[in-house]
């Protein structure tokens, strides 16, 4: 393999990275707190509000029900209104962080779900404030469960932005389409599904690793 092809396969993988990591990041400060927004208004749950509820999660129900492709195209003209393009990396980070969002929040919800709901009522008997039961006690109690659901999203935006490559969103998906398919070079198609299996295996490791540390402060 050529000097040079090295050079674009190591470009690419940057690239993914970059993508994957930006959009993580952008998610995580709009879908957590969806989640938790999400959970707290939920019937039976300290701040019920069956209205607010009902939109939010109607909201993400139907942005998680858009397929990415559809998505990505749908948003180009807001793409371009925040990056100024609709191709490259840069672009490619706002369908990935609006894919992005509504299934961390969900995944968000799901894992406060989880918190024993006797650690929230021993809170409000010793006069807790919402605020204070939700920053120190659902949240901190629901830390493993969001890690590994912040571990599946961004295992989830490595498929995605190998789908955004392939309209110019760079990446090794873009690397794949055109040197690999429109090529027909076997070989860089193999190495580039390999280099994102080996991105895959490493965010689920020390996902999984930061987890169970959390998991174990929590005993």
């Amino acid at each position: 393999m050529s000097q040079t092809m090295l050079y674009l396969l190591l470009n690419a993988t940057v690239e993914t990275i970059y993508m994957v990591i930006a959009a993580s990041v952008i998610a995580t400060l709009v879908g957590l707190p969806l989640g938790v927004v999400l959970y707290m208004t939920r019937r039976g749950n300290i701040l019920e509000q069956r209205m607010i509820y009902q939109m939010l999660a109607g909201i993400v129900n139907v942005t998680r029900s858009i397929p990415f492709v559809i998505l990505m195209i749908a948003v180009i003209p807001f793409t371009r209104l925040i990056v100024g393009s609709s191709i490259g990396t840069n672009a490619a980070i706002v369908p990935l962080s609006l894919c992005a969002m509504p299934f961390l929040a969900r995944v968000v919800e799901n894992a406060l779900l989880e918190v024993n709901h006797g650690l929230i009522e021993a809170g409000m008997a010793m006069g807790a404030s919402a605020p204070q039961i939700i920053l120190k006690i659902i949240v901190p109690e629901a830390l493993p469960g969001i890690i590994n659901g912040l571990t599946l999203t961004m295992i989830s935006l490595i498929g995605y932005s190998a789908m955004a490559g392939a309209v110019g969103g760079g990446g090794l998906g873009d690397l794949a389409i055109r040197y690999g398919y429109q090529r027909f070079d076997v070989s860089i198609m193999l190495i580039t599904i390999v280099i994102m299996v080996v991105l895959v295996q490493a965010i689920q490791f020390f996902g999984d690793r930061i987890a169970k540390k959390f998991a174990w402060q929590k005993q």
